[in-house]
């Protein structure tokens, strides 16, 4: 984390979306890639993940036990993926999502990776496999979708930098 070009920013985004996907009652789950050699999740992150599985292979979804999209109980079929390396794990995750069905999000500010060009390419790679790239922002207000639902001050707020 401490060698990302644009680190600050990914953090205040990554930040923006978990603590919207908080106020909006959208479950949160994560990993750790190898916290032992590569260290622990980073500490504003921290507080939004319950016990994180640690793994080795780059893809979450076999640490998180993800069933395919059709066979989920609870009906959800979408999957947000944010972290970094964008052209290692968060791609090797988004690919395995894909095979199982899941319609995949990337927002694109709430990824990276060391090299621009690896996140360009991955941005591209997942966009041209059928993967939705958007923003942070964006992806909020559509959770939202109209400025009745009961959250979309706070959202607001949360956007505007004052909460």
């Amino acid at each position: 984390m401490e060698v990302l070009p644009d680190r600050e920013h990914l953090l205040e985004r990554s930040q923006m979306l978990l603590e919207g996907a908080k106020l909006l009652s959208i479950p949160i789950v994560g990993t750790e890639q190898y916290p032992q050699g590569l260290g622990e999740t980073v500490p504003e992150i921290q507080p939004y993940l319950d016990n994180p599985p640690a793994k080795r292979r780059f893809s979450c979804v076999e640490a998180l036990d993800i069933p395919p999209a059709a066979e989920r109980e609870d009906g959800r079929f979408r999957a947000v993926i944010v972290g970094i390396e964008a052209h290692i794990c968060v791609q090797q995750t988004a690919f395995d999502l894909l095979s199982l069905g899941y319609e995949v999000i990337i927002p694109a500010d709430a990824i990276d990776s060391i090299s621009e060009s690896d996140w360009h390419l991955a941005l591209r790679r997942m966009e041209s496999a059928g993967m939705t790239v958007t923003s942070v922002q964006s992806l909020l207000f559509e959770w939202c979708e109209t400025a009745e639902h009961p959250q979309f001050k706070a959202i607001s707020r949360l956007v505007q930098g004052k909460e």
